[in-house]
């Protein structure tokens, strides 16, 4: 038999079984990444498309509380009966309840209820949205606080009907057309930009050199390598009220230390004027993720032959020219990853921004857009139809990289 005759190996018993056994062994991964990545992505959408707010997400149901009251001859038992929603109806309401043995019920019932031995029904039909009652049953036992103790033992039952507006087919794009009206998105889209590029860039700049400073071997170049990554290791929360404490304007160092040296008459307000609050939170974002550039490029440089270098000397290269011509080469390609990682990571930073300014001065990113519109004013709807568009922005800007900037660095 000629090799050319020979089937393919992909289609032969053999490679099909180990095919099949591949995929069954990727199936668990392959399930829990749908789970918790594509699941919630495909939540916000559908979330961003309705006119829903932070109260919606519960559906609406009756509530009804039980008490005894009164004693005596007012003696009664007190059921108070709400919907659950402002806004929507609930319906086929119907509230049941086991009357206690030693308690016994005098005068007639209300209209909608009936009593059936020790068992009260009472059917309310249709209740509107905001609906509050209040039925009272005159009712007489031997041991009223025995009798206060069983009532309030026995809940209620109060079963009811309602749409809810998080799984109805109700849709529209109010969401989005609130957050694109006015001039505001677009503003908060410039800072976010701005503090994701500039942040991003000068991580990677600063974390260059950094890397370049350590890559040579000296007496304390572990303590050294240790103290850079501070910044990284550190708890968000310390390391940022830390800076708000540093450059607070009537208590900071910082602000003494400027006025002492007479570069300035006054408290400087370094996180509550514009523009400085923006460059005050960039700068931080800057200084608190240089350390992961730091390790990922001075793991490159590290293993860069160094026979190129010591050829170079012998041409009488000098630092700089070894730099841009031998090591910058072998890091572009690091350095491109880096960027990818860090620029994702920065558009969708929140929590430096909130612990830092809260979003005021005009710092607030899309990120901090999301909490206020979804948390801080109870607007489900909107805040997911803003994440809805830091995934297209970030789809965008990835399919931009890998089209141009990845095929120039041969990633």
């Amino acid at each position: 038999m000629s090799v050319s005759s020979l089937p393919p190996s992909g289609t032969t018993p053999l490679a099909k079984r180990e095919a099949r056994l591949a995929w069954g062994l990727l199936a668990p991964t392959i399930i829990s990444v749908a789970l918790v990545v594509v699941l919630p992505l495909l939540a916000i959408f559908w979330i961003s498309v309705k006119p829903i707010g932070l109260a919606d997400l519960r559906p609406p149901q009756p509530i009804a509380r039980e008490s005894l009251r009164g004693s005596d001859d007012d003696l009664r038992i007190e059921y108070r009966l709400r919907n659950s929603s402002q806004d929507q109806i609930v319906a086929d309401v119907v509230l049941t309840d086991t009357i206690p043995d030693d308690v016994e019920i005098i005068g007639d019932l209300p209209e909608a209820c009936d009593l059936q031995g020790a068992l009260l029904r009472c059917e309310f039909g249709t209740i509107e949205g905001g609906f509050r009652t209040r039925l009272r049953l005159p009712v007489q036992a031997a041991d009223e606080e025995l009798a206060e103790e069983r009532v309030e033992a026995s809940e209620p039952v109060v079963t009811g009907t309602a749409d809810s507006v998080l799984t109805n087919l109700t849709f529209t794009t109010d969401n989005f057309a609130r957050i694109f009206d006015g001039e505001e998105f677009w503003e908060v889209l410039g800072v976010t930009i701005f503090y994701t590029v500039f942040g991003t860039i000068g991580a990677i700049v600063v974390g260059l050199f950094a890397a370049l400073l350590l890559n040579k071997s000296f007496r304390g170049q572990g303590i050294l390598r240790g103290l850079y990554l501070f910044p990284y290791v550190a708890p968000v929360i310390a390391v940022a009220f830390s800076w708000l404490i540093l450059f607070d304007p009537f208590s900071g160092s910082a602000n003494a230390l400027l006025v002492q040296m007479g570069v300035t008459n006054e408290a400087i307000n370094f996180f509550g004027e514009r523009p400085l609050a923006l460059i005050m939170v960039t700068v931080f974002e800057i200084w608190r993720y240089f350390p992961l550039s730091f390790l990922f490029i001075l793991a490159r440089m590290q293993s860069i032959d160094t026979d190129m270098y010591e050829a170079a000397d012998m041409d009488g290269a000098s630092p700089f020219q070894k730099f841009w011509y031998l090591s910058l080469p072998m890091l572009l390609g690091i350095l491109s990853v880096l960027f990818l990682l860090r620029f994702i990571w920065t558009f969708n930073k929140f929590d430096d921004i909130f612990l830092l300014t809260g979003g005021n001065a005009g710092t607030r990113t899309l990120t901090v857009n999301v909490y206020e519109q979804a948390f801080a004013i109870s607007n489900i709807g909107a805040g997911a139809a803003v994440a809805v568009v830091i995934f297209f922005c970030l789809l965008a800007f990835s399919f931009f990289f890998f089209k141009f900037i990845s095929r120039e660095e041969g990633l």
